[in-house]
Order: structure tokens, then sequence, then C-alpha cells
């Protein structure tokens, strides 16, 4: 008489002991940013043969766990106040990188550390590509590292000035009232101020003065102290530009430059040559009201900028849907800087958990297919977002209390045995 019951409810212990242990690991995670469920799958053993009066019949001898499988479904995201907070929407996976090893992980809690790089919780280095400044990927997947970088300066090429002169100004006497540079103040009817740039990204004042020398034609003038120049004396005012405004109207019908603008600042290796555009004129196929006017209501300035500007330093960075890293500097430019790099496998469920919410591939998962966000099924990068654990709470209950009412049951089927093994024995009394 062979009571393989026993045995085979022992299985059953172990087996629905494990699942319990299973769903008690995903009830845990319920908060745990990235985290993935599990399911555990059951088979059962290999039949025992018997012979019965209709020939060959077969008894189960119980069950054991089958696989424990990661459950990869999407989660929700919950919007956050940082930008280094990344979330996946699609089948990828943030690479980082410890000790030479790659890891993989669908968390993305990273923040900058001490040397400027950027870092999971653990520690373990984000990995992307380092781009150069039109945004092309110029270099190998390498560690994302912030330190250090800045914005090189930018010496001033152009300057656009906008303005409207009074056509109602006094006209000035060429004989009575010349220009003076040592003078300019009393010898023009308007100016304004912008700072000019150098190569070495030092700013340096130029001031443009207008002078009305008939209806319809008004002189500019730009004027630099002469200590900004190299071998210049500080404190003397020196013409660096000068040219002539026709109008037409009050449109601008021409613009001439008597003077062009080129000068060696102090400190630099060279002369700088610096255009000025007052507006499209009549003569160029314009409007001659898009910039430069003379119109009456008085003389002012309407827009002026130039295209130079000082060094700067790393204030903040954003993050594209692509990965795309961008920095925005101190001088008020930005420039893109690195692309995070995602990686999905054929099957992620061979991935092998190592803790923390890391992952390292295997022969079951298959090589790692890198690439950047959205292509190759990758996935969409958000910023400002922690991807939630997919864990469902009520699915977890309703497994634990079958699980425990399995458990029950197999342990009865223990305790129902071993009565009959006692019954066995009180025959022989």
């Amino acid at each position: 008489m062979s009571l393989s019951s026993l045995y085979t409810g022992v299985s059953g212990l172990d087996a629905y002991s494990q699942a319990m242990s299973v769903i008690g690991n995903n009830i845990a995670n319920v908060n745990t940013v990235g985290y993935k469920a599990s399911r555990i799958s059951f088979e059962d053993i290999l039949s025992q043969s018997l012979v019965g009066g209709s020939g060959q019949l077969q008894v189960g001898r119980g069950v054991q766990v089958n696989s424990i499988q990661r459950l990869f479904s999407q989660s929700s995201f919950q919007t956050t106040s940082s930008a280094t907070d990344l979330a996946i929407d699609g089948d990828g996976f943030f690479i980082v990188n410890h000790e030479g090893a790659n890891y993989y992980t669908r968390a993305g809690q990273f923040i900058l550390n001490a040397e400027g790089l950027l870092v999971n919780p653990r520690g373990y280095v984000l990995q992307g590509w380092a781009l150069d400044s039109n945004g092309d990927v110029a270099g190998n997947l390498q560690d994302i590292n912030l330190a250090g970088i800045s914005s090189a300066p930018e010496q001033t090429s152009n300057i656009q000035i906008y303005v409207n002169l009074d056509v109602n100004a006094s006209i000035l006497d060429p004989v009575a009232n010349p220009w003076d540079p040592t003078d300019p103040v009393n010898t023009s009817n308007f100016s304004t101020t912008l700072t000019v740039y150098d190569a070495l990204g030092n700013g340096h004042q130029v001031s443009i003065y207008f002078r009305k020398v008939t209806d319809t034609q008004w002189d500019w003038h730009a004027v630099v102290d002469q200590g900004e120049l190299s071998g210049g004396t500080s404190g003397v005012n020196q013409e660096v530009a000068a040219g002539t405004l026709s109008f037409t109207d009050g449109r601008l019908a021409s613009e001439t430059t008597i003077t062009p603008f080129s000068v060696q600042f102090f400190g630099t290796s060279g002369p700088q040559t610096v255009s000025f555009d007052f507006g499209e004129s009549l003569a160029e196929g314009g409007t001659g009201l898009d910039g430069t006017t003379e119109f009456a209501g008085g003389s002012t300035v309407r827009f002026l900028s130039q295209d130079g500007y000082a060094q700067g330093s790393l204030v903040s960075i954003q993050i594209d849907n692509d990965g795309t890293i961008s920095g925005l500097f101190s001088n008020g430019k930005s420039r893109p800087l690195y692309r995070v790099a995602l990686a999905r496998f054929t099957s992620p469920w061979g991935l092998i958990s190592t803790g923390g919410n890391l992952f390292m591939e295997s022969t079951q998962s298959g090589p790692p297919i890198i690439g950047e966000a959205g292509s190759s099924g990758l996935g969409r990068i958000n910023s400002n977002s922690l991807e939630l654990s997919n864990v469902d709470l009520a699915h977890e209950f309703v497994e634990m209390i079958k699980t425990q009412q399995a458990f029950q049951a197999n342990s009865r089927v223990i305790t129902t045995t071993d009565q009959i093994l006692q019954e066995l024995v009180n025959l022989k009394r």
C-alpha cells in the first residue's frame, strides 16, 4: 500500500509557500519606482504508473514551480519637479554602468553627483552619446558627464539697430556745429549704446550717435573709449565707424557705410569687423518701414541687438522626448550636450534581476538592442516623470486568498493522510 499523497501534499506546501513569497514581494514593492511585478506558474510532477484492471493507470505525484516571470507591462507616470527624473513610455531600458559592467533598469531616478555624473541612487552612471553643436552623435556610448561644460564666447559680427529718428529734429549746421567725437552729445541729435563682445568674451560699450544734416539725411557715428582698444588711451573717445541714412517720406531709402567698423580690442590678436544693419531699405527692395524710419513723435529705439556673447556656465538642463540633454548657460545660450541611450531585449523575461531595480542580460534574454529613444520600438523618454510600480494590489490580494486556501487544502491532505496511517497502525492492535 502506497500513501504518496503525503508527499503530494508536501509538494503543494512548498509550491504555495513560494507563491506567497512572490505575492509578498510584489506587495512590498507597490511603491517602488519602476518595479515590475512577478507571477508564478506551476506544473505537475511526473505521474506514478500503476497497473489496474483496465490496464495501465497514472497517479499524479504533486506540484512544482514551473517558472517565475516578470511582467514588463507599462505602468503609469508620476510628475516630479526634477528634470533628471525620467520615465520610458515604451519597451526600452535605461543603461547604467558600474565598474565597467552595464546594467539595465526602468527606474529613472537620476541626479548629478559631486563629479557631475548623472547617476541613479546606487551611484551607477547613466549611459549616452556626446553630441556636437549641431545635435549629432559625436562619439561612442559613454558616461553622461556634465562637469566642466561651458559655453564658449562669441565675438560680435553684426549689429541691428532699428530706430525712429524725429523728422522734426533740428538740422545741425556742419560749419557752425560740426561733428566732434570728443563732444558727441552736443554735436548730435540722438544716441544709443550697446555692448559689443570681442573674441575673449569681454564686453565693450559702443555708442551710436545720430546727426541730422538735411531734411531727409542723417549721419551716424559709432564711438568707443580708446581704453578699450589695443594701444589706446582711456577716457578718450574714438570714432570706429560712420555712415549715412537717407529717407523718403519717412521710409529708409538707402544706407551707406563710410567708415567700416574694424578695430582691435585690447588683449585680442587681431582686428574685429562688425557690420551695422539699420533695416531693409527701399534700395535693397524692402518697404523701408521694417527698420529705421524718420517720422514725427520723437527719436526712439525700436529694436537693438548684436550676435555676440560672453562665456557662460551651465545653469540648468532639459531633456527632450528623444533623450537629448540640452544645457542652458548663464549667457542665455543653449546647446545639445548628450543623448540618453536606451536598450531593449528580444526576451526581457530572460533578464537576471540583481536587485536595486537593476537587470543584467543573459543567454535567455539575448543581447541588448541599443538605440535612441523613439527608434526600434524603444519608446519615448518623458522628463520630470517617474514610472510607478505596475503592481495591481487588488489582483495581488485575490491571489493571496487563493494561495492561502490552496496551502490550507494541501495541509489538510497531509493531516488526512496521517489519520489514515494512524488507522493502519491501530488495525494491528
